[in-house]
């Protein structure tokens, strides 16, 4: 099966001769069919036309998940702008820059993100989504310019990740092939449209496969279930530090219709994935995807297919290989970078052709900046992130050994290993951990754990207990802000 061809007015126009749902919000807001859904997007690609915003033009959208946010979205996709998705939660620093950087002129902007927006915008003017206009609009290819969105910038600036119309649809595709949606599919969407897993593998996983989609203002572990048997969804996508929540909360599932659970944006430990099944015997299929790459690049297949724990799968709709430092293709099961070629990749870096330069080999694969390696069987494992590495003693050392060791614990809601410097070894073993809210678990007790799986070398020198761990908008815990918050 080939990668979808066309443009998302495209696939929005075919969708458009059904009156069949395409999105519920079951917090209160007017079911859309895809009917429904077209026209709205058309009137609001006319309105911003007859701004004179040209095509490929940032437009900004400071949206929580809802109503509103699906439209503005679809509304600047089919008019051919590049909608430029500002994440909420990132800081007013990082907003103002986004905004600043994608030049945007105007701006969708929610009631909620309304302080937000006028104390980090300067010179944008908000556009109203019930504006009415009539305008010829741009004609687009699918080589156009229609995603806009940035990293999280954890190591300096963040970067502007631009897609096409050809690599955002390849980005619906390929958690439609791999988990064999279809137009009985109904998703369940709780991570944030303004993040590349809400937006890719659900939103635009169902624009191609043509079912319909829940979508909540943001995850609710007393309310996850509830939704899922009100609404009769039947799968859903998540992060590890949702599915551990789920794990420790006291609310369970009636009657369902879920077939399986995703989850991605970080490495799930196999302990937390083998209790979660167990408990609600629901499958979870664990991948793994970038901003870069429109999510999903890899993909355990779905039962009765071989899901191999603690692995996030094999190549589904790209190439995805191993280079050596040399930046040459591993086939002997060492580890080295993992590397993605594909349509789901994508197209630069936006006004910054070096940073583009430095991710993409001469050859056109994308580096991922993780590390790891591939099994006989074509399965990678994710082994940890290049700037994550912890060098202790002049031994690398993986922050997910770690993890994986201490989610091991029944108590461990959160768990994450970061570097300190260290006088003597260059760099010593840190972690932070959340326990569940009745524990009587010590820090004594999770070394132990650590101890006994680890060998004392590789076993962290200090334990941080914390209420939360910092994360990012998806819900991905931010490793590299521990050892300044845990100083």
């Amino acid at each position: 099966m080939n990668a979808p061809q066309g443009t998302i007015r495209d696939w929005l126009d075919k969708r458009a001769g059904s009156d069949a749902t395409a999105f519920l919000f079951p917090e209160g807001e007017t079911t859309l069919t895809w009917g429904d859904l077209q026209t709205e997007a058309a009137r609001i690609a006319a309105h911003v036309t007859a701004q004179g915003v040209a095509k490929g033009d940032s437009v900004a959208v400071m949206h929580p998940n809802g109503r509103g946010g699906v439209l503005a979205l679809f509304g600047l996709l089919y008019g051919g702008f590049r909608a430029t998705m500002i994440n909420l939660v990132a800081g007013q620093d990082a907003i103002a820059y986004a905004l600043e950087h994608s030049e945007a002129k105007f701006a969708f902007v929610h009631d909620q993100a309304d302080p937000l927006f006028q104390s980090a915008a300067k010179g944008i003017e908000k556009l109203a989504l019930d504006g009415a206009h009539t305008a010829n609009l741009h004609s687009i290819a699918p080589t156009d310019h229609a995603l806009l969105m940035y990293t999280s910038g954890t190591t300096g600036r963040p970067k502007g990740v631009v897609h096409t119309h050809a690599s955002l649809l390849a980005g619906g595709w390929t958690p439609a092939l791999a988990h064999e949606l279809t137009q009985a599919d109904r998703g369940y969407c709780v991570l944030p449209i303004y993040h590349i897993n809400g937006l890719c593998v659900t939103v635009m996983g169902t624009l191609i496969a043509g079912g319909s989609l829940v979508m909540v203002p943001k995850f609710s572990a007393s309310k996850f279930w509830t939704h899922i048997e009100d609404t009769g969804a039947t799968w859903f996508s998540v992060v590890p530090t949702i599915i551990s929540h789920l794990l420790h909360s006291t609310a369970t599932p009636g009657q369902h219709k879920i077939r399986f659970g995703r989850s991605a944006s970080s490495a799930l430990a196999p302990e937390t994935q083998t209790q979660f099944e167990n408990r609600f015997n629901v499958p979870i299929v664990e991948t793994m995807g970038l901003t870069e790459t429109a999510a999903q690049m890899l993909s355990n297949p779905l039962p009765p297919g071989v899901r191999k724990i603690g692995s996030p799968g094999v190549a589904i709709g790209n190439e995805t290989v191993i280079l050596s430092k040399e930046l040459q293709i591993v086939t002997d099961g060492s580890e080295g970078e993992i590397a993605v070629r594909g349509p789901n990749v994508m197209l630069e870096y936006l006004r910054n052709p070096q940073a583009t330069s430095d991710t993409f080999t001469p050859d056109g694969w994308l580096r991922t900046g993780d590390l790891g390696r591939q099994d006989a069987d074509g399965y990678f494992y994710v082994t940890g992130r290049l700037k994550e590495l912890i060098i202790k003693g002049g031994e690398n050392i993986a922050p997910r050994e770690i993890d994986d060791a201490l989610y091991a614990h029944p108590d461990v809601v959160e768990a994450a290993a970061f570097a300190c410097p260290c006088d003597s070894y260059g760099e010593r073993i840190e972690a932070a951990v959340k326990l569940t809210g009745n524990s009587k678990a010590t820090i004594n007790d999770l070394l132990e754990v650590c101890t006994s799986r680890l060998g004392k070398f590789k076993s962290p020198d200090t334990i941080h207990l914390m209420d939360e761990l910092p994360k990012g908008p998806s819900g991905k815990i931010q490793r590299l802000k521990l050892a300044e918050l845990t100083k």
